[in-house]
């Protein structure tokens, strides 16, 4: 997408900055081509020119690299960008080959150098748990982090902290007008206790609203039910694990390869390191909850293809199934352990 950008200005149809990165992605539902970017609508107003007309100019030029099958400029101003089909599948396979071999720290960037994040939250059982999430996010994505609560906790309180898998928090911490702690975190306090429901319902209860919205304390979280989304997520989980068991049974494992997979699931998957980072960025744990609502309601429906049926013979494209199931699985795993909760092997 730079290289077509900078052949732009190089010819003088566009007078801008070459900008340092271009947001790409999978088109949303609906939308065509295999990405989408809205390079477009942001260089638009430097360039002195309508959307449409630079999305346009760049689709020349993008016209021009191998790989590229069709360009169509949509709205106003977006590129959606489809590859021909070779290109699609050895995306794909490098998609799910990053995050097999990455595991459940896909996404995850090294850590960082510089100054500490210091977040904030009072001493209230939702703003504890969030600030933990937050905490876990900003070291996924790098930082190094300090978390206080503005009081003292005492003794009663490391139950609660430990029944909610709250780590490294620090008590007693000055108040607002210490610059040192630059995030505070103060969503709307839980409604009741959520300590019966167990660490992980609590934390899930607490953590799936947005901070600003109210949460649900009830036992909806623990019931095993399509309608519980935290079960979604580990009942997921758990089959993906399961088919690797069957699949060892069966004598084959996964291997990255061609397959023709559910476009909704890979763009979620692809989509995963951005989502961290902006989970991270916006101390948004809800973020990532709900993108693991999708990842899991999007590879359910598959799994069923993964395995052979009948006296039907394991093949490449069993491997390769099996392979994106996996890659799911480990985006889920390391989704819930972000957000301080269990994915089980078995449910």
């Amino acid at each position: 997408m730079l290289r077509a950008v900078r052949r732009a200005v190089d010819t003088g149809e566009l007078k801008v900055s070459v900008p340092e990165r271009a947001m790409v992605t999978r088109p949303r539902p609906g939308g065509c081509g295999d990405y989408a970017t809205n390079i477009a609508l942001q260089l638009a107003r430097p360039a002195g020119q309508p959307a449409p007309r630079v999305a346009q100019v760049l689709k020349t030029h993008l016209l021009g690299f191998d790989g590229i099958d069709d360009v169509f400029v949509t709205g106003p101003g977006f590129l959606n960008i489809s590859l021909r089909d070779d290109d699609a599948e050895a995306a794909l396979v490098r998609l799910v080959d990053d995050i097999l071999s990455a595991g459940s720290e896909y996404g995850h960037v090294p850590p960082r150098s510089g100054a500490v994040v210091r977040i904030r939250c009072p001493r209230e059982v939702r703003a504890l748990v969030v600030a933990d999430a937050v905490a876990r996010l900003l070291r996924s994505q790098g930082s190094s982090v300090h978390v206080g609560c503005e009081e003292p906790l005492p003794d009663e309180w490391e139950r609660v902290l430990e029944v909610l898998g709250v780590r490294d928090v620090r008590g007693g911490v000055p108040g607002d007008g210490d610059a040192s702690f630059g995030v505070t975190v103060r969503p709307v306090p839980a409604p009741a206790d959520p300590l019966p429901l167990g660490r992980d319902a609590a934390r899930w209860a607490l953590l799936l609203p947005a901070v600003h919205d109210r949460p649900r304390i009830t036992g909806d979280h623990l019931v095993q039910r399509e309608s519980n989304p935290l079960f979604r997520v580990r009942y997921a989980h758990a089959r993906t694990r399961a088919l690797r068991r069957n699949a060892a049974d069966l004598g084959f494992c996964a291997q990255p390869g061609p397959v023709e997979a559910p476009r909704e699931l890979v763009a979620l998957l692809e989509d995963h390191p951005r989502v961290l980072e902006r989970a991270a960025t916006r101390r948004a744990p809800d973020c990532l909850a709900r993108h693991l609502v999708g990842v899991a309601d999007a590879v359910l429906p598959f799994l069923p293809s993964v395995l052979p049926r009948g006296e039907e013979k394991p093949s490449a494209a069993h491997r390769a199934r099996l392979a994106l199931a996996e890659a799911a699985g480990a985006v889920l795993a390391g989704g819930l352990s972000l957000l301080g909760i269990d994915a089980p092997d078995h449910l």
